[in-house]
């Protein structure tokens, strides 16, 4: 009985270790970076940075996901000496895991982990936009094809190949006087050779007649002399040229721009203005080209007004006038928000019920007692691709699919900047490969001024480009007023700096993701750029 009873002592006092290591350590102090994120929350979206978040069961390994899925964390090691793409433990004050055991009441007590459940890991920020574009890319799309006039905005499904020659003869490069042979010519009366008639007649040698701008060029003809160029004798009916004449001058041979077949565009070109004046000019009535990827938004919380001015507690929705525009400047078709407050039942009838590719929601992504999109994504059995990212601001943000053929969901935080966030590392990529976009290359950037990091995760701050001036470099300066609820920086921005753990000191090259309008000006809503 003694062995027995020392036994099970030793059982005892493991499990009470374990259950130690797993308490967060109420003495961490959270660091600047983590204040900050706190200091400027107005609703619930950032909650989750007051605890971690308990495990709903959602796993992308339970759901059959091929995304690779991490180990679960240890029981006890210290964030601060644990690599960002690390595991994050469950002492960090502000870890944006999954991986308390605290159920689902705030008040209840930690409980341990149960048998067979790992605990839910953040994704780091670059893995985490990597995955979106993957995800959009196997997206399942049918290509259509579109007349010209309603094919702006959209994607080449199939490169585009010339169906004739361009131009398709020779034609006048300039207004003038089409000459054949050498000089001074006989000028030929009558008015001249027009754009849009047939061939005319054949030109002999040292004659000459009027041509306007795309006339088709007679044969045996030499060159063009533009008016500018000859001088008449009336009385003697001569025309003589100012300047030497080249053979071929200001006339446009027959294919000089393409021929018949010739590859103009590659699949996967962004159909410009310019795309639909070269595809018109080759032939073309229709394009093949692939959908824009069609966006529902919901948008959570019982706090939101729509009008009016902030009182009693309730606040106006910044993310319901803001999202259809940028979603459509990033090549979506977007309806009109739904707003379903904080309503289970609703936002689970709204996801079942979409029929759209990306289904984005805001707030409720925390664990909060009225955050339900994580239970509601368990519910009706979604598969939960990345749940948190290693980003500040909008670290609980989420990544799900409906069903193997079916919508997307992204969970965008509901503080403001968080959401833009969430935008720019899930919902950009992703519509990008569902609408087969390319990506914009990967730019960096001097940036003035030393933008302070948060010590594991990385940081998007908004900035304005600054030209160079007085012998120095172009550059970008990072804008005030960047807290996850602000969006007074943003507003002001042409881009977002990509920081670092740790920060940036002045001078530093960090990389740059442009806001989507910052090349259109003045920038209209639903813009191609």
């Amino acid at each position: 009985m003694a062995a027995e009873d020392e036994r099970a002592v030793e059982e005892a006092l493991a499990l009470v270790a374990s259950n130690r290591a797993e308490r967060p350590d109420r003495a961490d102090r959270p660091d600047r970076a983590d204040r900050q994120d706190r200091g400027d929350r107005q609703d619930r979206g950032d909650r989750q940075d007051r605890g971690d978040r308990p495990d709903r069961g959602i796993r992308p390994g339970e759901q059959g996901s091929s995304i690779p899925q991490a180990s679960p964390p240890r029981a006890s090691p210290s964030r601060a000496s644990t690599p960002p793409s690390s595991t994050p433990p469950s002492s960090a004050p502000h870890s944006p895991v999954a991986s308390s055991q605290v159920p689902h009441s705030p008040a209840a007590p930690a409980q341990p982990s149960r048998p067979g459940r790992s605990r839910a890991r953040a994704t780091s920020w670059a893995d985490a936009r990597a995955l979106a574009a993957r995800a959009g890319r196997d997206f399942p799309v049918a290509a259509h094809r579109l007349p010209l006039d309603r094919a702006l905005g959209h994607v080449l499904a199939e490169a585009l190949h010339a169906l004739t020659d361009l131009p398709s003869f020779d034609t006048s490069a300039m207004d003038g006087w089409v000459v054949a042979g050498p000089g001074p010519w006989t000028v030929r009366e009558g008015e001249g050779l027009l754009a849009g008639h047939g061939a005319p007649e054949a030109l002999p040698d040292g004659e000459a007649v009027r041509i306007a701008t795309g006339a088709r060029i007679p044969a045996d003809a030499t060159a063009v002399i533009r008016s500018e160029h000859a001088h008449t004798d009336e009385a003697k009916g001569l025309l003589y040229g100012q300047r030497e004449v080249v053979p071929g001058q200001d006339i446009r041979p027959r294919g000089q721009e393409c021929r018949t077949g010739d590859e103009l565009l590659p699949a996967g070109t962004l159909v410009t203005p310019a795309v639909l004046g070269l595809a018109a000019a080759a032939g073309y009535d229709a394009l093949a080209a692939v959908p824009r990827p069609r966006v529902d938004v919901l948008v959570l919380g019982d706090e939101l007004l729509t009008s009016g001015l902030p009182h009693d507690g309730l606040i106006r929705d910044a993310l319901g006038p803001m999202l259809g525009p940028w979603l459509r400047a990033l090549g979506a078709e977007v309806g009109e928000p739904q707003r379903l407050g904080d309503d289970a039942a609703a936002l689970r009838h709204a996801l079942t019920a979409s029929d759209a590719d990306l289904v984005v929601t805001t707030g409720g992504t925390a664990a909060g007692p009225v955050d339900h999109v994580h239970p509601v994504l368990a519910e009706i059995g979604a598969e939960l691709l990345i749940d948190g990212v290693d980003v500040r601001p909008g670290h609980p943000m989420l990544l799900a699919r409906l069903a193997s053929q079916g919508p997307y969901v992204v969970g965008l935080p509901g503080n403001p900047l968080a959401a833009v966030s969430g935008l720019l590392t899930l919902a950009e990529p992703l519509l990008r490969g569902i609408a087969g976009r390319t990506g914009q290359d990967p730019y960096r950037a001097l940036v003035h001024d030393e933008v302070q990091g948060h010590p594991h995760d990385t940081r998007l701050v908004p900035v304005v480009h600054r030209a160079a001036r007085g012998g120095g470099l172009d550059h970008v300066v990072p804008l005030h007023y960047n807290g996850p609820a602000m969006l007074r920086g943003i507003a002001a921005a042409d881009g977002l700096a990509v920081v670092p753990p740790g920060g940036v000191r002045s001078g530093t090259e960090v990389e740059i993701l442009d806001l989507p309008w910052a090349s259109a000006t003045p920038w209209t809503e639903g813009c191609f750029t």
